[in-house]
């Protein structure tokens, strides 16, 4: 079995776009017709270049392998033009092929994944969600409104999740940390405030960040929130100073998560062997893939940490996710988003039930990818999967943030 042919997919949901502005998916076929789907997480470069980069990727280490042979074709990439190191974009590419590798592989041998990386050892798996508008919400002023959180927390709430994730402290901007406004400070408070008076102790909070405080900035609100008992304090400041992150995680009394936007066990192992983080959240489609995220896993155990798969992106990856975690002891929960999109693009094969999953025993991957579907919804623009905004923190007037969702598309 030898793998032969690829086929690239960027599919784009309809606004506000949860998930993403749009979703990279991959088709790749073998020499005897098996097909397996995988997802790339990349969002640096515009999706006609990583058009090219996963073709090169495909192309220059993988066509005509086995797919058996995952760790020869890691090496492969990781090591591609003299670099061993890692690259988010060229890891990118090949952990969706990565992820579709093992597909084939559980279609071949009729087995689901997890039966093939160590077997199953989470017969349910925890999910949460993000904090979304009900139908009877202002979408515009949902994400600076507490009430409408608290009524959004309780549906959630109602249909059977633990944990919930929100994310007040806007905004995100490309300036890097900065030191959040009083006021962002007293709205996420105020989040967490009026979320646990409804929920009460039923819910796990989750707050919410991707990376936009400095250190100084991050400890504050850390400390400000302390008083509702977050599950845990996610990414608080920019990814790439983990000496740093490790001070945050010191000084304030709320676990930190982080890894969304790390990749391969080489980064994931420097923030362990500091104590930066109690809870690490891979993106399976930016990490390496399933295989490089056992080792992760394996590696957190002896770190007593745990595992919270990353998901802002299409129902491949969250398929991975699913199949990785009921593998590892040390998963903590799965990250979830349920729309009608991304139940249409995977047939219904993945269902929350009273905010749990249970994995799927198909073989691969155990979803059905309605590939026309796929076709029928291109993304025939040129901007990237998320933006973040160039003007800097407000410090006179609100800073709003949208949940990840693109108001404006092309």
């Amino acid at each position: 079995m030898k793998l032969r042919e690829l086929d690239v997919f960027v599919t784009a949901p309809p606004s506000p776009g949860w998930g993403g502005r749009y979703w990279i998916l991959v088709k790749v076929t073998t020499d005897d017709g098996i097909v397996g789907w995988g997802e790339c997480y990349a969002s640096s470069v515009g999706p006609k270049a990583m058009h090219v980069v996963i073709n090169d990727v495909f192309e220059r280490h993988m066509m005509g392998e086995n797919p058996e042979n995952i760790e020869i074709m890691f090496r492969r990439v990781y090591s591609s033009g003299y670099t061993q190191r890692p690259d988010l974009t060229v890891m990118g590419a090949f952990s969706g092929l990565e992820i579709a590798c093992w597909d084939i592989l559980g279609k071949a041998r009729n087995r689901p994944v997890h039966a093939l990386i160590g077997g199953l050892v989470n017969e349910r798996i925890r999910a949460y969600t993000y904090l979304y508008p009900l139908p009877q919400h202002d979408f515009a002023k949902f994400w600076s409104s507490p009430e409408m959180a608290a009524e959004a927390a309780l549906d959630c709430a109602e249909r059977g999740y633990t944990a919930i994730k929100f994310d007040p402290a806007g905004p995100y901007t490309l300036r890097g940390g900065h030191m959040p406004a009083m006021r962002d400070i007293e709205m996420s408070v105020n989040f967490c405030k009026a979320i646990r008076a409804v929920v009460g102790n039923k819910v796990d909070l989750l707050f919410g960040t991707h990376g936009q405080f400095s250190t100084a900035g991050a400890i504050r609100l850390g400390q400000a929130i302390e008083p509702f008992s977050p599950l845990w304090f996610e990414e608080p400041i920019p990814p790439d100073n983990i000496q740093e992150m490790e001070k945050v995680a010191r000084s304030v009394r709320v676990p930190v998560a982080t890894g969304e936007r790390l990749t391969t066990k080489a980064e994931f192992a420097s923030l362990m062997h500091i104590g930066a983080a109690t809870i690490l959240q891979p993106a399976l489609g930016r990490a390496g893939g399933i295989w490089e995220m056992k080792k992760v896993a394996a590696m957190a155990e002896a770190y007593n940490i745990q595992i919270a798969p990353h998901l802002y992106a299409g129902p491949v990856e969250w398929a991975a996710n699913i199949q990785y975690a009921a593998s590892i002891p040390n998963i903590l929960m799965c990250e979830c988003i349920e729309t009608p999109f991304h139940d249409k693009l995977i047939q219904s094969s993945i269902t929350v039930e009273d905010g749990f999953i249970t994995p799927s025993k198909a073989p691969g991957l155990g979803i059905k990818v309605d590939e026309e579907f796929a076709l029928a919804h291109q993304y025939t623009g040129k901007d990237l999967h998320l933006e973040m905004q160039e003007a800097p923190c407000d410090y006179v007037n609100s800073n709003n943030f949208e949940g990840g969702a693109p108001t404006t598309w092309s």
